[in-house]
């Protein structure tokens, strides 16, 4: 987060083992992505466009400047500077916007299918009408899985640091059938984890669990491994976001093979934020070898100066792996996704047959 390379450029692949011809599989490989943040991924262009929208905002229109604001001291500092792009969504304009973009964005990197973070209590707080709303991100997702061939879902997440009222709104808004979406799929819980218990969160994952959500919290990501746990027993957490912390218990770790409750790495995220010291100390390995299911994300890619095809990079080099390496670890995002069985079939079968025509040239 320190060079100050045109932020409109894709980020290079991480110095190391990484072949260049391995760089070019990882650009052509259909992708599935579940961790990945709604507002966080507005691209610079997007950002500064927004930013002019709204010229009180302290966010700077220059795309070259935003690789500066985009550099974090700590998790804290994040979260403040993410919240000043929050504000940029105003109005449901602005919101359409900012989904159909990010489609764009990831129809660019072969991604077939995603489940979006998305926050509608930052927006509806703000004033934006929540039929509005939703209408905007649903026009936008129909209209960029028809011009991008890009599938997206939609996690609702509560903001853990505005508290049980924010929680109690995210739950009305993701179970009320005359609100509730047609691309939403699950229920999360993000923010800042330290002094945010998972517990006090248990009563609105039931009654999302109880309308058909699935539970996709973050925890273990600044905190330790106990918020994990805390979010597989009060939470009834089928994925966890980013779980950086499992690694040191290795009773959790064992949970989470048996069981094959998916972890959503994000590992440029993790550096970024300080939530891991060094790219080679991230706890992947640790994962890989405990035999938990791993997936690649990429969080809020624009503001962590990174994409999904990067992250693929970087697991590779973590992970030596090769190309049949990759298409397995991409095939295990399509399994902890909540596609449809035939959904699955399909996007597995299109690694498969990438992968073949790749390795048979």
């Amino acid at each position: 987060m320190t060079d100050h390379r045109d932020p409109s450029v894709p980020p290079a692949v991480p110095t190391g083992p990484v072949p260049r011809d391995l760089h070019d599989f990882i650009a052509g490989l259909p992708k599935a992505e579940l961790h990945v943040h709604h507002v966080g991924s507005a691209s610079p262009r997007i950002v500064s466009e927004l930013a002019a929208r709204h010229p009180d905002s302290k966010v700077p229109t220059d795309p070259e400047a935003l690789v500066d604001y985009f550099t974090f001291t700590d998790f804290a500092h994040f979260i403040e500077v993410y919240l000043s792009v929050v504000d940029l969504i105003r109005t449901p304009e602005d919101v359409h916007l900012l989904t159909y973009e990010i489609a764009r964005d990831m129809g660019r990197q072969q991604v077939r299918y995603a489940e979006l973070t998305v926050t509608p209590f930052s927006s509806t707080r703000r004033g934006i009408d929540e039929g509005a709303f939703m209408d905007a991100i649903e026009d936008a997702r129909k209209a960029a899985e028809a011009d991008f061939g890009t599938v997206l879902r939609w996690c609702f997440d509560i903001p853990g640091e505005a508290g049980l009222d924010a929680a109690e709104e995210t739950t009305r808004l993701a179970t009320t059938d005359k609100l509730r979406p047609e691309g939403l799929v699950s229920f999360g819980l993000g923010g800042p984890e330290v002094g945010v218990a998972r517990p006090q969160f248990k009563p609105y994952f039931d009654r999302a669990i109880a309308a058909g959500l699935r539970s996709v919290p973050h925890a273990g990501e600044t905190t330790g491994p106990g918020t994990v746990w805390d979010a597989l027993t009060e939470l009834r957490a089928e994925r966890i976001g980013h779980g950086t912390s499992s690694a040191q218990d290795p009773k959790l770790l064992a949970h989470l093979a048996e069981h094959r409750i998916a972890l959503e790495v994000c590992p440029t995220s993790n550096i970024a934020t300080r939530a891991v010291r060094a790219l080679d100390e991230h706890p992947i390995k640790e994962f890989v070898r405990a035999g938990v299911l791993v997936t690649i994300n990429s969080d809020d890619p624009p503001m962590f100066g990174t994409d999904l095809n990067n992250e693929y990079a970087v697991a590779a080099r973590l992970l030596d792996l090769d190309e049949q390496g990759l298409a397995a670890l991409a095939k295990s995002a399509v399994e902890a996704s909540f596609l449809d069985p035939a959904g699955k079939a399909k996007l597995a079968g299109e690694i498969d047959t990438y992968t073949g025509a790749w390795l048979a040239n």
